[in-house]
């Protein structure tokens, strides 16, 4: 709605489109001036309604009026600021994974044997590949159906959502980042049953615990809506079964 309304030309944002009853028009008409306007016949009921253009200023701000209603909204002078800062900031972060993950796994090399650093060179490329894959899969696929379900809820009971941008970035910016983050399961596992830790017994006979766990830490980093839940819970038991096979 901003991106119609923006396009506009000034003379759009003020005109309003009165659709009217032929029949109605020329009666109305008829009563001011009889002497020029006959009286509508009951055939004149079929014809389409006559479609008039108005223009006012009053139009155009009443249009700028309720197009704002959607927009985010702001409660303090600097949260536009900060809330650009903090978009910007991970943003910076999303770009500069692969340098990120590979000083990550530097630091996990320091503390390792010789012959387990190589699972370095191994795993980098995978860490970066999950991460990345993460974010992509929750800003395409989960976001527009938990928007769409969240606002979808508000519109059901007759509420009009009036959305704070910095809690409108913390949902939109950060949900994707834990997706990212969650994605790298199936490394993990594998990364602690190298370095023997774990092994795949213990991952094979304890699956139904580890459903749990990651039920439980889905319902407790994504939103209070049943489709972030299952969209975080479906994909990492999935990748557990993965890492389990990889394992």
């Amino acid at each position: 709605k901003l991106a119609n309304y923006e396009s506009m030309t000034e003379s759009e944002k003020k005109a309003v489109i009165l659709e009217l009853s032929a029949f109605e028009l020329i009666d109305a008409l008829h009563r001011i001036i009889p002497a020029q306007i006959p009286e509508p016949t009951e055939a004149m009921r079929a014809l389409e309604p006559v479609k008039l253009p108005v223009r006012s200023d009053v139009f155009g701000e009443v249009r700028r009026t309720s197009d704002r209603i959607n927009q985010p909204v702001t409660l303090n002078v600097q949260e536009a600021f900060m809330t650009y800062m903090k978009v910007s900031f991970i943003a910076g972060i999303v770009i500069a994974s692969p340098w990120i993950f590979y000083q990550l796994w530097l630091f996990v090399a320091a503390g390792l044997y010789p012959h387990e650093r190589k699972y370095v060179h191994t795993y980098l490329p995978m860490s970066i590949g999950l991460f990345l894959g993460g974010v992509v899969f929750c800003f395409y696929a989960v976001l527009p159906v938990v928007l769409d379900f969240l606002l979808g809820f508000n519109a059901r009971i007759n509420l009009t959502p009036q959305i704070r941008i910095s809690e409108w970035i913390n949902f939109a910016v950060l949900l994707p980042i834990m997706f990212g983050v969650s994605f790298q399961l199936p490394l993990v596992m594998l990364f602690l049953e190298r370095i023997g830790i774990v092994d795949v017994a213990t991952y094979a006979s304890q699956w139904r615990m580890a459903v749990v766990i990651i039920f439980v830490v889905s319902a407790i980093l994504t939103p209070a809506d049943p489709y972030s839940l299952l969209f975080l819970a479906v994909p990492l038991c999935l990748l557990y079964f993965g890492g389990l096979a990889i394992c």
